[in-house]
């Protein structure tokens, strides 16, 4: 018990210092972009027919901040971070933490879904694709998740968006109805908001589940054919108690340490879709901040909350991996 719990330690203060680093690398690159905050606040005030002096550009450096030392800042924004601020929108002029606000969760809600979905279909169906001798029902599902790799998420969400306004005369765009967006959270926005959360969260997951397949498949093709599950079956072990006590129980343990990695992934395909389906959440948001407005405070927020999301539940996975997989239990604890 000791040894697992220095294993807990040892992962948690490598999530701490992975965080860190991340912060590191983020900072800088808001750092590296030409022209600091005061400087892209002032050009914005100015394209807004405000005359601006250089007296006004010093005073609002002096206001950030940004007369201090690179490492003193940097300090200054991590320890920020953790605490959940980061400061105002360089364009916008507000409060980071609250402008992303719900938006982040929200975002944060449809990549989970779209993981948990993914996975819930991908798990059975690649079990069923590697011990099936069925070849029409093999070659189908190796057909669906090809063309699940094959077909981006951008072209799905269009060619839906365009069926369903030919069909329908909808879009099936947003996140809300007109009347609930700016409406305060209750049982009715809530299932206005599944009412429409399910598009988003079948387009992510569309390629998440091919990819999930084709790993769940491969991983269970490679491990049948393993001595032990030979040695099993000589035991007069058989049937689907064979399957989920050996080979599947070995083979989803890679899956279950690629949950962080998955996420990262769908989450990436989400500022697009955000885009095509105008989703006001942190997706699109980001976009914003990047392509448009050169928002690197606003940008750098959403991606070390991403971050942080991401190596939380990697470490949460590290955890259940160490007590659900006996070879990296025996490792760890002997």
């Amino acid at each position: 018990m000791l040894q697992f719990s220095k294993f807990v330690a040892v992962r948690a203060s490598l999530a701490i210092l992975t965080l860190v680093l991340v912060s590191f690398v983020v900072f800088s690159l808001m750092e590296l972009v030409p022209g600091d905050c005061a400087e892209r606040y002032i050009a914005f005030k100015n394209s807004q027919g405000a005359v601006i002096t250089q007296a006004d550009v010093e005073v609002e450096r002096v206001r950030l901040g940004l007369d201090k030392p690179y490492v003193q800042r940097w300090g200054l924004w991590i320890v920020n971070a953790f605490q959940g601020e980061f400061g105002d929108s360089c364009i916008l002029r507000v409060n980071i933490a609250q402008l992303l606000g719900q938006k982040f969760w929200l975002s944060l809600g449809l990549c989970l879904s779209a993981l948990i979905v993914a996975y819930a279909i991908a798990i059975p169906v690649g079990i069923l694709a590697a011990t099936s001798r069925n070849a029409v029902l093999n070659n189908s599902l190796r057909l669906v998740s090809y063309l699940g790799l094959a077909l981006p998420n951008f072209l799905l969400a269009l060619m839906i968006m365009l069926f369903s306004t030919i069909m329908f005369g909808d879009s099936l765009t947003g996140l809300f109805s007109k009347e609930f967006r700016d409406a305060p959270w209750d049982y009715a926005k809530f299932m206005d908001f599944l009412g429409h959360a399910w598009l988003p969260v079948f387009i992510l997951g569309w390629s998440a589940t091919a990819f999930a397949i084709q790993t769940v498949r491969a991983l269970m093709s490679d491990e049948i054919g393993k001595l032990y599950v030979t040695a099993a079956k000589a035991r007069g072990v058989s049937g689907r108690h064979l399957l989920m006590r050996y080979p599947a129980r070995h083979a989803l343990s890679p899956i279950i340490n690629s949950l962080g990695f998955d996420l990262n992934r769908i989450f990436n395909e989400l500022p697009i879709v955000a885009l095509i389906l105008t989703l006001t959440e942190a997706g699109s948001l980001l976009i914003e901040a990047l392509a448009r407005s050169n928002d690197q405070q606003l940008a750098g927020a959403i991606i070390f909350m991403l971050t942080a999301s991401i190596v939380g539940i990697n470490f949460v996975t590290d955890i259940i991996l160490a007590l659900t997989d006996p070879r990296v239990r025996r490792s760890i604890v002997g």
